[in-house]
């Protein structure tokens, strides 16, 4: 493939035939990649890109503007990532785009995450905020969360729908429509409903459906309306977690199709409904046997009528052409990810498990695919090691997978970090994993598996992890270590629990279930206190959420609490924690540490001062990685 574009910051790799195992800097993994997103405009002329920047003089994110025509570059607006983070970015118009940031806040002495969408103009560079100050003196209140877009309006260049809170005295949201001209004007199209927080519109651009919660309950009802204001009529009505969840995903071109997802023999799958039927008949579109399907409803820009979901189409036109790219890299997952208006020009990214990403433009007139640019330029993908989906039984039979990564040229006896994933209503996959092949080149193998509670393998399976914390979900972790020691691949004397988030929790309670398992456990941002995680969520509005998921039996929170029982921990303990996690507070790793101090543990913290949750900052990350290395060198070093 030719290459199309070639800019400062992305040096194309010449990737060659395997090499041998080299150790690679820590800032090859530990950093935000060099592109993380491309966005087509809808003529197709340009391309939006955010890049990556970290050099002695700056540090942070470039939104870039290319000139596909003339191949020109332009440098459009710089974020240090530190006052606000560039989150997404998504084209308005040929002459604008969107662009969604995130910064952390207090309310209230609540510590929360503030949303909000600029305006960029391409070719001034001058951002606005979407929203003007006229209309936000209107508002009742201000709201932490500012960045909702309901409808992006394709047949409208100069307006988008959105939905927030503010416009009543409680958290019940409204629709308006802000225009995209001058400093912007706001009209309010849907007021208030009593209770409902989300809305959707139909392909009419109407605002039809309304996602209603009473505060403080677990129950949801989804309603629909003729038009904006009109009367509502009940749906659905489901509690959380129930297996007879219906959501709304989007309307087809009719006004009166509607697409939701629901189960079908078990796992989540798509259908449609006709809202004219009165019976509400759910007609199967597409499932997967095996695996839940993915949500990410696909439209086309042509057409606007629902076309597929995820990599999945049924569109004709669209199913040959991801069909014609699967054929062309046979050895990657490609995923379409932006077009043009008239689907000619399009971006794909390919990855899999040792390939970090490039991104492509394809021209469907000009039959051409071109290569554009490596999301990271420092892993290229004969330096990665293989991952390998395995499955293995829970001490009660369930059957769980999972995915080992072994460091290229060793497969047996190997010093081991045990990875379980976040969430927990989460899962990991068989695509590229930056922490994995981080540990696997400094000579792990890394083990991460998908204990019951993960999402994606159906709603009995998911469910199971339910007011489950340290429990059937940590024996999982447990029965999966034990198996790859029985395989032969993990050295029983040399295994270490790594994890984040809930991951962090589970490394934590595995060194504290099953203490001659591991020499020792790594803690990012890990939950270290159900209870306090629990009360933690009283000021906000999924509050009854979050007890139905955790539970409300404060002696049991107690109990699976790693904060109750470091008096268990007999093995060397790192922690590391962002100082503004909003998510999972700081205190949870501050008072481990002091907790495992009293009881004279071993235990290593590192605060990442400004640091939040997903290390979005790249200083942020690297010097958590740096922590990890220096601390797992010192008590499982590997052979490299």
């Amino acid at each position: 493939m030719s290459t199309l574009l070639r800019f400062a910051a992305v040096i194309l790799l010449c990737l060659g035939s395997p090499v041998q195992a080299q150790k690679l800097p820590t800032e090859a993994f530990a950093s935000l990649p060099d592109v993380s997103q491309i966005k087509l405009s809808p003529d197709g002329k340009q391309a939006l890109v955010l890049v990556k920047v970290e050099n002695p003089n700056a540090s942070g994110n470039l939104i870039r503007l290319f000139d596909l025509e003339k191949r020109d570059i332009k440098d459009l607006m710089f974020s240090d990532n530190e006052k606000y983070k560039i989150t997404s970015l998504e084209w308005a118009n040929n002459k604008q785009a969107l662009l969604w940031a995130h910064f952390p806040a207090v309310r209230y002495g609540t510590p929360v995450i503030e949303t909000r969408i600029l305006r960029l103009d391409v070719k001034t560079g001058e951002t606005l905020h979407i929203l003007p100050q006229k209309f936000m003196k209107r508002l009742k209140f201000i709201p932490n969360i500012m960045s909702n877009v309901v409808d992006m309006l394709p047949h409208d260049d100069e307006h988008i729908l959105m939905s927030m809170a503010g416009l009543s005295e409680n958290l019940d949201t409204a629709v308006i429509k802000v225009s995209l001209r001058g400093k912007g004007r706001v009209k309010v199209i849907q007021h208030p409903r009593t209770d409902v927080y989300q809305w959707l519109t139909d392909s009419q651009e109407n605002v039809r459906i309304a996602i209603k919660r009473e505060d403080n309950e677990t129950k949801f009802t989804i309603l629909e309306q003729s038009e904006a204001g009109a009367d509502l009529r009940e749906l659905w009505q489901f509690e959380a977690f129930s297996d007879q969840q219906v959501w709304p995903l989007a309307f087809g071109k009719d006004k009166n199709i509607l697409y939701v997802e629901a189960l079908y023999k078990g796992k989540n799958a798509i259908y449609k409904v006709d809202l004219t039927d009165k019976s509400l008949t759910k007609e199967l579109v597409y499932y997967n046997s095996n695996y839940d399907v993915s949500t990410d409803i696909r439209r086309s820009h042509k057409t606007g009528e629902v076309v597929g979901v995820g990599r999945e189409f049924w569109q004709p036109e669209l199913k040959q052409l991801q069909a014609e790219l699967d054929q062309l890299l046979p050895n990657t997952d490609n995923y379409l990810t932006s077009f043009s208006a008239d689907e000619n020009r399009y971006i794909v990214i390919s990855t899999s498990d040792t390939d970090a990403g490039s991104f492509l433009i394809g021209d469907k007139k000009a039959k051409s695919l071109n290569h554009l640019a490596y999301r990271y330029t420092a892993l290229a993908p004969n330096l990665m090691a293989k991952k390998q989906l395995v499955k293995y039984e829970a001490r009660d039979g369930l059957e769980i997978e999972g995915y080992v990564t072994l460091p290229q040229g060793e497969i047996m006896d190997l010093p081991t970090i045990i990875f379980p994933h976040g969430g927990p209503i989460s899962h990991d996959t068989d695509g590229f994993d930056y922490w994995a092949q981080f540990l696997a080149n400094r000579g792990y193998a890394v083990f991460q598996m998908n204990f019951r509670g993960s999402s994606g393998y159906g709603h009995d399976f998911m469910v199971q992890g339910l007011n489950g914390w340290g429990q059937a979900m940590q024996d999982d972790v447990e029965d999966g270590t034990r198996w790859l020691i029985d395989q032969g691949i993990a050295n029983k004397d040399k295994i270490c629990i790594v994890g984040a988030s809930y991951g962090g929790y589970a490394a934590l309670m595995g060194s504290i279930k099953t203490p001659e398992l591991y020499q020792c456990a790594v803690s990012f941002a890990g939950v270290t206190d159900i209870e306090y995680l629990v009360d933690s969520r009283k000021g906000f509005s999924n509050y009854e959420i979050v007890k139905k998921q955790l539970g409300s039996d404060k002696k049991l929170m107690r109990q699976y609490s790693p904060i109750n029982h470091v008096e268990k921990i007999t093995k060397p303990v790192l922690l590391v924690h962002g100082s503004d996690d909003r998510i999972v507070k700081v205190k949870h790793s501050r008072a481990m540490e002091k907790a495992m101090k009293r009881a004279d543990k071993s235990v290593q913290y590192v605060e990442i001062d400004e640091g939040d949750h997903f290390l979005l900052n790249n200083q942020h990350r690297l010097a958590t990685f740096k922590a990890i290395e220096q601390f797992l060198a010192e008590h499982l070093p590997a052979g490299n």
